[in-house]
């Protein structure tokens, strides 16, 4: 399991259109809505103990962003103190408007196996 820093710089000029979800509407988002909308998407699956949110530099910034940047850590043990020696990280630097949705910035560092689909009964 991982656990996540999500910075965003909600400084940052310019806005992005795609939507919050999968399947979802199109919104038009500045930094300041990318930050909430993450952290209402977190809140909303119940992933607070595993994504944490900064404010800060996320890297870009000589153009519009907004950016967001991720850093990842291994989720600690029961009990233990968490780890801050990063794993991995990735930037979303002027690429946000190439994906599918804002919550794939989520999906796709958590690292979670998809979920089980069940089959329907006969």
């Amino acid at each position: 399991m991982r656990r996540l820093v999500v910075t965003v710089c909600p400084r940052e000029p310019g806005v992005v259109v795609l939507p919050v979800e999968r399947g979802g509407r199109p919104r038009r988002l500045d930094a300041v809505a990318v930050l909430a909308a993450l952290e209402r998407l977190v809140t909303k699956r119940k992933l607070g103990a595993r994504v944490e949110f900064r404010e800060g530099c996320a890297g870009g910034c000589g153009a519009e962003g907004p950016n967001v940047d991720v850093t990842i850590y291994p989720a600690a043990p029961s009990g233990e103190r968490p780890d801050h020696v990063a794993v991995g990280w990735k930037t979303y630097v002027y690429s946000l408007p190439t994906l599918d949705c804002l919550a794939t910035v989520i999906d796709e560092n958590l690292g979670d196996p998809p979920a089980p689909r069940r089959r329907r009964a006969r």
